[in-house]
């Protein structure tokens, strides 16, 4: 009897189904594409309608006969792969490449977005054929980036150095990046002071707590903007008398996050786990595709990693109730299921959020068959679908207003007095923050709340101190993994199939480095977005992007043709190529130093490769004498006393050693200071906004504050 053939992307996901479906079906993995555009020419036919030239990779081609011949002594063939565009886009092409459309057998599409008996028995059970829409969209998705990244290339390759690429997402990614460095280096800092007052009641000197200056008496606001008008301020608070003007007390609710969509997922594992969008999306395959957690063998962990989508299916959603109902009590559960409206803009409700494939598979339970990258990962997006339908947390607040007055000032018309609060929040019920909560810390979030004591309208406050300091306006911070793919999804830039890619690419391509955990541009990305803003404005314009992106989810409803967009595209772009070719100038990227080369003494120079910058002979191409480039910060290694250098990772992390390797092997991931560190004399590191700690005695230092007393100090001297 002739089994039925199913076809999938990965062998993992082909285990996982074998055990689902038994002994009547056999299963065979594609590994991924088998066709695509050609690697050495453009393939694609511009004047006959964009028709792109489709072909069968070397390593593929024994693949694609196996499948024809399985599917030769087949009943029918399923088309199991995932269920977004680029897996319909697979299937379409395993039907062309393996001919599988010229027997007469039937051909099947299956769709499921979670790896379970239930679901993928209902998949089978409802076949349907191929979306021609989704492919369509692909296609036109893949053809774009290729005419952009095909065309452009070339000219960066002439025009800057050989080795580039621009692409149409990735470029305008570089520029947010480049745009927002620019913000940074030209922001003016404005300094500021805050003033708490330490206060407590007449009658319990020990119930101490601060209250923050807002403003004057009659509720204007206080501009203190130097130390001299702090300083009188705080003069006139010292000898005030302080009177508790109101009392306001409300209950907050706080409502959990829905479940994850993959760019929330993308974000929330790289602010609490530190993992990159490209090693999410890989651990989240795997927990997708399956893995043994039972004597039964694999099952998919999670639904689908890639949707846009916050939609749970009902079913889900009853058995997470019953979980936690079973789990935390009834008070943890609230009346009724809670829905979560569709984020992104081009969300698609068929999809689902990405969650457990079962609330009661919890990750305690599971934790002996995972490895410790895919429990993290497991244990968060089990943690946030079942906090999703937990009850809310209530917290109690209380806002304390508190009058100012100094009478000395008041009488001689000087001071209106001055108006202070003190607020407070008390956890009253903990809801789904007992399980979860966003952020990297949850316990700061569930214990750090402030208490005040017992006050009353009128009451009389005693004075126990003054807490004036100083600071200033900070530029908008670096991005982040976190904060970019969250700015990518906001300006409607990318697709969750995407996001990973892009952060890759930039990096692999030396325009962005990173550098403790934030994005900076290259010099390299900086010339490179230069050129393309100047002379190919719309390609690195994100509303024009952003716009590119719901044509190609027109396309994906059947509401657009894909070859009319190429068309719309296309002549523009390429009337601007032939300008720009002949408009931009050589870019010369070398650069001179002191070094001379020594195989022939000429000057070497510096020069960008594929694997960063790096010293090369003037005199090439008759000398070819290359050297390491190493970047002096001006700081001296704690361990030889040799020049501390900056480096670039293979993971492209900037980060700092010693230029004496590898006979000295000092390093560290963390800017050093010039300034020593106050309590051993050793190597200052920056730790955070405006703090550094000594790698020695781990002693940790305010860095305003450090430069202060030296000011203070040479004054005095």
């Amino acid at each position: 009897m002739s089994r039925n053939l199913v076809i999938v992307e990965s062998p993992a996901k082909a285990r996982t189904l074998s055990r689902i479906l038994g002994p009547k079906y056999s299963i065979k993995a594609s590994v991924g594409h088998v066709r695509d555009l050609p690697a050495k020419s453009l393939g694609v036919d511009i004047r006959k309608n964009f028709a792109p030239k489709y072909t069968v990779p070397q390593q593929k081609r024994k693949i694609i006969r196996e499948i024809r011949e399985s599917a030769s002594k087949a009943a029918s063939v399923y088309l199991a792969t995932d269920p977004d565009r680029e897996g319909e886009a697979i299937s379409w092409h395993l039907v062309k490449a393996a001919k599988l459309d010229q027997d007469k057998m039937p051909i099947h599409r299956v769709v499921f977005h979670e790896i379970t008996k239930e679901a993928v028995e209902k998949a089978f059970k409802n076949p349907h054929s191929i979306d021609m829409n989704l492919v369509d969209a692909q296609q036109a998705r893949r053809i774009l980036d290729r005419l952009v990244g095909y065309k452009l290339s070339p000219l960066l390759w002439r025009k800057v150095q050989r080795g580039l690429s621009a692409g149409r997402v990735q470029s305008v990614a570089v520029r947010m990046i480049v745009d927002r460095e620019e913000e940074i280096q030209s922001f003016n800092r404005k300094e500021y002071w805050i003033i708490e007052v330490e206060l407590a009641p007449s009658e319990e000197p020990e119930a101490r707590f601060r209250a923050k200056l807002i403003g004057s008496g009659d509720g204007t606001k206080l501009d203190i903007s130097d130390r001299d008008k702090a300083d009188r301020i705080a003069a006139d608070l010292e000898k005030a008398e302080y009177v508790v003007k109101s009392i306001t007390t409300k209950q907050l609710t706080r409502q959990p996050a829905p479940p994850f969509i993959t760019s929330t997922l993308q974000q929330e594992a790289w602010r609490k786990l530190r993992f990159t969008a490209k090693r999410t999306m890989t651990i989240a395959q795997q927990l997708y595709e399956g893995l043994a957690v039972d004597k039964e063998g694999s099952v998919g962990l999670i639904t689908y990693m890639r949707t846009d989508s916050t939609h749970v299916a009902p079913s889900a959603v009853a058995e997470t109730r019953n979980f936690i109902a079973e789990k935390y009590g009834k008070k943890f559960l609230p009346p009724k299921p809670r829905r979560f409206v569709k984020r992104a803009k081009w969300a698609q409700e068929a999809h689902e959020a990405i969650r457990p494939t079962s609330s009661y598979r919890d990750p305690e339970r599971i934790e002996p068959f995972l490895n410790r990258d895919q429990l993290k990962l497991y244990r968060l997006v089990w943690k946030r679908m079942v906090a999703s339908q937990m009850s809310p947390a209530l917290y109690d607040t209380t806002d304390v207003q508190i009058e100012g007055k100094n009478l000395t000032a008041r009488k001689a018309n000087q001071s209106q007095g001055y108006l202070l609060e003190a607020t407070s929040s008390t956890l009253r019920f903990p809801g789904f923050i007992t399980l979860y909560s966003e952020g990297k810390d949850e316990d700061e979030q569930k214990e750090g709340f402030v208490s005040l004591p017992r006050l009353e309208v009128g009451g009389k406050l005693s004075y126990w101190g003054i807490f004036p300091k100083q600071h200033f306006t900070q530029p908008p911070p670096r991005y982040t993994e976190a904060t970019l793919i969250k700015a990518l999804e906001r300006k409607g830039i990318g697709r969750p199939s995407t996001y990973a890619s892009i952060l890759s690419i930039i990096q692999d391509r030396h325009y962005v480095n990173k550098a403790e955990g934030k994005f900076c541009p290259s010099e390299l990305g900086t010339i490179v977005n230069s050129i393309l803003t100047e002379h190919f404005p719309q390609i690195v314009d994100l509303d024009f992007t952003a716009q590119m992106e719901g044509q190609l989810d027109e396309i994906a409803r059947g509401k657009q043709q894909w070859i009319a967009i190429l068309e719309n595209f296309y002549p523009p772009f390429e009337d601007t190529l032939h300008k720009a070719s002949v408009s931009i100038n050589k870019v010369d990227m070398t650069q001179p130093t002191d070094e001379t080369c020594p195989n022939c003494g000429r000057p070497m120079v510096i020069k960008m490769g594929r694997f960063g910058k790096f010293l090369a002979c003037s005199g090439y191409p008759e000398c070819k004498t290359t050297k390491p480039f190493l970047a002096k910060i001006g700081i001296t290694c704690p361990q030889c006393g040799a020049e501390l250098v900056q480096k670039v990772s293979k993971k492209k992390r900037v980060f700092y050693g010693c230029s004496n390797y590898p006979q000295c092997r000092f390093a560290t991931s963390r800017k050093p200071t010039p300034q020593p560190c106050p309590q051993c004399g050793k190597l200052l590191v920056l730790f955070g906004k405006g703090k550094a700690k000594c790698l020695a005695c781990g002693y940790e230092v305010d860095l305003l504050e450090l430069g202060q007393d030296k000011q203070r100090n040479a004054q005095k001297e």
